[in-house]
């Protein structure tokens, strides 16, 4: 194909936009919402001015086979500021501007970065060579379809795009691909672990709930719900991990293209699908947890074993856990949380005294705890107190399915808070300790999910 009529090619399809809802899930450790992936950025100034490379420099000017972005494609942010990020493809590549002209043409494993100045974006070679300034966006894409994209040196298939942050001077990286190549980059890393062949029921319902979750996201473009106008989700536990070709496994794609295209369905209607580690024992209604209101197929279930005392869980490394705080660290943790939460004194919350729990959900979690200290009385709901009874700069609190007991000093002040709970996690949807229980009890995907999100059908997302 002519490059003429390649370049007409360039008008393929609008994005949907998302928002979302935090998850926590197996094997993925809690991280913030967004990362800021910092990379070295070449000398200020050093870049010699954009001019046409020399023919041997770039590849041929071939008809392209890279795969355009399409109407059902997903817009995951990678990073929403990264510094200077290093660009790269597996194979010859190249980066079209704004009005879709070729900017620039790289050969494979070529070092490039990316640069942000007052809302433009350029590309800077190692050695020096400079493209253009350009108005967002920029998009790299492969050349052959069977290669994939690099972002500071992980591969990514689909094309990259690139904005300028909102800091003003980091950039944007954000990657567009197919739901069913994205997913194969997101349920290895969620459901954890290389899952043998009695628990590949397990990796099937993860597939079909990270499918629905995906596909409700989608559905909210434009929406209040839209998480951001250039990216439907983020790439952390705010929505679901995901890790690109190398986060790939092979149980996790043979669930994926075994699921294809099935989501869960409710009334009719492609229905959300929130899932954590491990529920403890019992999973919870949203209402127990969020603030927003429940929905008839997220109803509280047994995780009981029928017949047993056992769950299914509880094999999960954190269905029983105990963390402890001690004084110095409660206080800590009250300094440093308990303003994003409820009112405190403008001369801080003070000393902590003692920490009751005054009320309990349907489920058995945690609805109100009282923290008492010298300074007054402070009342948390639900979630909240996961955020706030940890160490200062450590890992939230595995669940609200807890109880709490205090050790006294001779002088009646709190010595040390002790936590004793099960699960990890919000624990409402799919447990996915759980799915692996019920897979290697001989449960297929259709019963597994139907258990966790009671009244839903399984079928073709619409």
């Amino acid at each position: 194909m002519a490059p003429m009529n390649w370049r007409r090619l360039a008008a393929a399809g609008a994005l949907l936009v998302i928002g979302a809802c935090v998850t926590t899930r197996l094997g993925v450790p809690v991280e913030p919402p967004m990362r800021v992936i910092r990379a070295p950025r070449p000398p200020v100034d050093t870049a010699v001015p954009a001019v046409a490379p020399r023919s041997d420099e770039v590849p041929r000017d071939e008809a392209p086979d890279f795969r355009r972005e399409g109407d059902r494609d997903v817009r995951v942010a990678l990073a929403t500021a990264a510094s200077n990020p290093g660009i790269a493809a597996t194979g010859a590549w190249r980066i079209f501007d704004d009005r879709e002209s070729v900017l620039l043409r790289g050969r494979p494993g070529e070092s490039w970065t990316l640069e942000h100045r007052a809302g433009q974006l350029r590309a800077v070679r190692a050695d020096g060579f400079a493209s253009a300034w350009r108005p967002a966006p920029l998009v790299l894409r492969a050349d052959r379809a069977e290669d994939q994209v690099l972002f500071n040196g992980k591969r990514y298939r689909g094309v990259l795009r690139f904005f300028p942050a909102d800091d003003g001077v980091s950039v944007m990286v954000v990657n567009v691909l197919g739901v069913e190549q994205y997913l194969r980059g997101v349920v290895p890393l969620e459901i954890g672990g290389s899952r043998n062949a009695g628990e590949q029921a397990a990796v099937e319902a993860q597939a079909v709930a990270a499918r629905s979750y995906t596909f409700v996201r989608l559905a909210a473009a434009g929406g209040s719900a839209a998480r951001h106008a250039n990216y439907d989700l983020g790439a952390g536990t705010l929505d679901q991990v995901y890790g690109g070709v190398d986060g790939e496994r092979t149980f996790a794609d043979v669930a994926v293209a075994g699921t294809a295209g099935l989501v869960l369905k409710y009334g009719g209607r492609t229905v959300d699908a929130p899932y954590s580690a491990s529920c403890g024992g019992e999973t919870a209604s949203p209402d127990e947890v969020w603030r927003s209101g429940g929905a008839a197929y997220l109803r509280r279930v047994s995780d009981r074993i029928p017949g047993t005392q056992r769950y299914y869980c509880d094999p999960a490394p954190r269905f029983a856990w105990t963390r402890t705080l001690e004084s110095s660290e409660l206080d800590g943790a009250l300094r440093q949380y308990l303003r994003a939460y409820t009112a405190v004194p403008a001369a801080g919350p003070g000393h902590a005294t003692a920490v009751t729990i005054e009320a309990r959900t349907p489920s058995g979690r945690v609805g109100r705890l009282v923290i008492q200290t010298d300074a007054g009385r402070f009342s948390l709901r639900g979630n909240d107190v996961r955020y706030v009874l940890r160490p200062a700069g450590g890992e939230i609190l595995n669940s609200t399915y807890f109880s709490v007991e205090g050790e006294n000093a001779a002088d009646g002040s709190l010595r040390r808070l002790i936590i004793r709970g099960n699960g990890w996690g919000h624990g409402i949807g799919l447990c996915q300790w759980g799915a692996i229980g019920r897979a290697r009890a001989g449960q297929d995907f259709r019963t597994i999910l139907r258990t966790y999100y009671p009244g839903t059908d399984i079928g073709p997302a619409n």
